[in-house]
C-alpha cells in the first residue's frame, strides 16, 4: 500500500467512525440533523477509502 493510498485509508477510517457516532448519537436523541451529520461523515469516508484504493493500483 502507498503511503498516500494508506493516509487517505486512514482519513476514511476516522470519517466512517466519526460519522457512525454522530448517527447513533443523533438517533438516541431524536436529531435527524446529528444523523444527517453522520451519514455525510460515512459517506464522505466511503470516497476516501475508494480513492485510497484507486492510489493504491498505481
Amino acid at each position: 500500500m502507498s503511503d498516500n493510498g494508506m493516509s487517505d485509508k486512514i482519513k476514511a477510517g476516522v470519517n466512517k467512525a466519526k460519522g457512525e457516532i454522530k448517527d447513533q448519537i443523533g438517533n438516541a436523541k431524536n436529531d435527524p440533523g446529528l444523523q444527517a451529520e453522520g451519514k455525510a461523515d460515512k459517506a464522505k469516508g466511503a470516497v476516501q477509502d475508494k480513492i485510497g484504493d484507486l492510489k493504491d493500483r498505481h
